[in-house]
C-alpha cells in the first residue's frame, strides 16, 4: 500500500468514476484503474463496486476511507515538518507579567509566522531572563522597564549588547483599602506619603522597582510577596500599593481597593535580545505589527 495508490484512490471517491480521477490528477484512465487493481490486490479485497452511476465504495472500501485521510495527512505534515522552513523562537516572559501578556504575545506572534516555532519560559525573574539572552539560551526576552534606556528602571544589565522594541504601556495604579486614610484625599503627591507603609515584594521586583523610582525611599517599605499577596494585604488595610492597574482593576469595580490619586507614568513591555545576533527572519515586523 503506498501513498501514490491511496491518493488516487481518494480521488475516485471524490469524482466516482476512472475519467474523473484521471482528469483531477493529471493521469491517464489506465494508470488509475492500475493503481486502484494494485491496491485492492495488496489488501487481499475490493474496494469499489462497478455500477452503472459509477464506483461506489464497497464496506472495505468505507473502512479504507478514514486510514486513507489520516496517513495521507499525516504524510503532509511529515513533508512540512521536514521540508518547510522551521524558526525557533525560545522566548522568556517575566512572570510579572506571563499569566495577562504571554498568551497574547504568542498568539499574535503564531498568527503573524504561521512557521515560528515558540516555546516560553514563564517560571524565572529578569535577571535569569536576561542573562538566558545574554547566553544565548533564549532568543529574546519580555520584561517590565521604565520609558528611556533600557535598564531605566534601575536593573543591572550583563555585559552583553542588547537591543529591545517597546511594545506596549502597562499603567500602575497606586491603591489602599477604601478605609485608609490616603483614600479620602483629592490628590496627592509624594510626599504625602511618609509615614505610610507600602507594600512591596522582593528588591528586584519590577513594581517594587517602579515604586522606589516614583514614591521616593521616604516611604516605609513592608515585604509582603508577590502581586496577589500585596494586593490581599492592601484589602486588609496593612498599608498601601504599586500594582499593574490590570492586576487591580476587578477589585477597583468591586470596591475592595480603592485607587488613589497621584499621577503615574506606566511602565513599558518591552521585547530585548542580543544586538549583536540577527533576530528571527520578520520577528521585529511582526511584534511591531
Amino acid at each position: 500500500m503506498e501513498l501514490r495508490q491511496l491518493r488516487v484512490f481518494e480521488a475516485v471517491v471524490t469524482h466516482r468514476t476512472v475519467t474523473g480521477a484521471a482528469v483531477a490528477l493529471g493521469l491517464t484512465p489506465s494508470s488509475v484503474s492500475e493503481q486502484v487493481r494494485t491496491l485492492e490486490l495488496s489488501l487481499g479485497t475490493d474496494l469499489f463496486e462497478r455500477t452503472r452511476p459509477g464506483l461506489t465504495l464497497t464496506p472495505a472500501g468505507e473502512r479504507l476511507l478514514p486510514w486513507s485521510h489520516r496517513l495521507l495527512g499525516q504524510a503532509e505534515q511529515a513533508r512540512r515538518e521536514v521540508a518547510g522552513p522551521r524558526t525557533r523562537l525560545r522566548l522568556g516572559v517575566l512572570e510579572a507579567v506571563a499569566a495577562t501578556h504571554a498568551p497574547a504575545v504568542r498568539s499574535q506572534l503564531t498568527d503573524r509566522q504561521p512557521g515560528l516555532d515558540i516555546s516560553l519560559r514563564t517560571d524565572a525573574g529578569r535577571d535569569v531572563l536576561l542573562d538566558g539572552v545574554a547566553a544565548g539560551a533564549l532568543e529574546a526576552a519580555l520584561v517590565l522597564d521604565s520609558p528611556g534606556p533600557l535598564g531605566s528602571l534601575g536593573f543591572p544589565l550583563p555585559p552583553a549588547p542588547l537591543d529591545h522594541l517597546d511594545l506596549h504601556d502597562v499603567p500602575l495604579a497606586l491603591v489602599a483599602a477604601p478605609a485608609h486614610p490616603l483614600a479620602r484625599a483629592t490628590g496627592l503627591t509624594p510626599e504625602h506619603l511618609r509615614g505610610h507603609r507600602l507594600l512591596v515584594d522582593a528588591p528586584g521586583c519590577s513594581y517594587r522597582l517602579a515604586g522606589e523610582r516614583l514614591l521616593g525611599h521616604h516611604v516605609r517599605r513592608l515585604r509582603t510577596g508577590a502581586v496577589p499577596v500585596t494586593r490581599a494585604c492592601a484589602e486588609q488595610g496593612l498599608g498601601i500599593a504599586l500594582l499593574p492597574a490590570f492586576a487591580v482593576q476587578d477589585h477597583l469595580a468591586a470596591a475592595t481597593l480603592t485607587r488613589l490619586p497621584l499621577d503615574l507614568p506606566p511602565l513599558r513591555l518591552r521585547l530585548l535580545w542580543r544586538a549583536d545576533r540577527c533576530p528571527l527572519p520578520g520577528l521585529r515586523a511582526a511584534l511591531a505589527t
